[in-house]
């Protein structure tokens, strides 16, 4: 027990000992949120790192292949590693399907052209739930980890002030130290909140972008998988023509 003599040493190792339970409970669930976050930001970023280098190496030897049989080997050879070459993938594969389908499913139903924009619409939500893997989590964590903190603050200074009338002295520097000390579980909170915050927000623009990109990429593959030209030189006009 402290004496008078000693003064009590405020801080978040005396928050640690004094606490109950309850506030133990809270200080892991902020602890367990702040692991996930991290996790998530230190994988994510990885993986999109590796998806941005595989994609550019993709769209560089797909437009540069003299014809789909190479593009083909170089998916055998390369593997799908990113949302373009899984599109590209999911494109011939449909388009093979189509040439050897039976007329017994319904998905086989329709032209040509609405067969492969099937498949291509498949592919495009497939690596959109991809892209978002862990988004949800990210949003809950931003959301509630600064409610769990106020709720621990709340508690210590609720058990402080319990504590403080049992003992009967209502000076400021018994008043304050204890509330100071349970302010740490709001901070905590928003330690947790804040990079998870700004990783979704980060994370949600990046897969904006790439979706953009790739709905861009798949009218590109739709038009020259029908037609055999670009989609962009459909629409360009002969030189000379004014």
């Amino acid at each position: 027990m402290d004496t008078p003599n000693e003064p009590v040493q405020l801080g978040l190792a005396h928050f640690l000992a004094q606490a109950d339970a309850l506030a133990h409970f809270l200080l892991l669930v902020l602890l367990a949120m702040s692991v996930i976050t991290w996790y998530l930001i230190v994988s994510k970023a990885i993986v999109n790192w590796r998806m941005r280098k595989s994609a550019r190496v993709f769209l560089e030897n797909f437009w540069n292949a003299p014809g789909l049989d190479a593009v083909a080997a170089h998916l055998g050879s390369a593997g799908v590693h990113d949302p373009f070459s899984n599109l590209t993938q999911y494109g011939m594969r449909a388009a093979e399907q189509y040439r050897n389908k039976t007329g017994q499913r319904l998905i086989e139903s329709g032209s040509a052209d609405e067969f492969l924009t099937r498949a291509l619409r498949r592919a495009i939500d497939q690596d959109t739930a991809r892209l978002e893997y862990g988004h949800t989590m990210l949003a809950s964590i931003a959301s509630s980890a600064p409610f769990i903190g106020l709720f621990g603050t709340v508690w210590g200074i609720y058990h402080a002030l319990v504590n403080i009338g049992m003992s009967g002295s209502g000076s400021l520097d018994q008043v304050a130290g204890p509330v100071g000390e349970a302010l740490i579980m709001t901070a905590l909170g928003l330690a947790v909140a804040i990079p998870a915050v700004l990783a979704y927000n980060f994370f949600n623009r990046a897969n904006r972008i790439v979706l953009n990109e790739l709905d861009g990429f798949a009218h590109d593959l739709f038009a020259f998988m029908s037609t055999g030209v670009r989609a962009q030189e459909q629409g360009a006009a002969p030189a000379g023509s004014a």
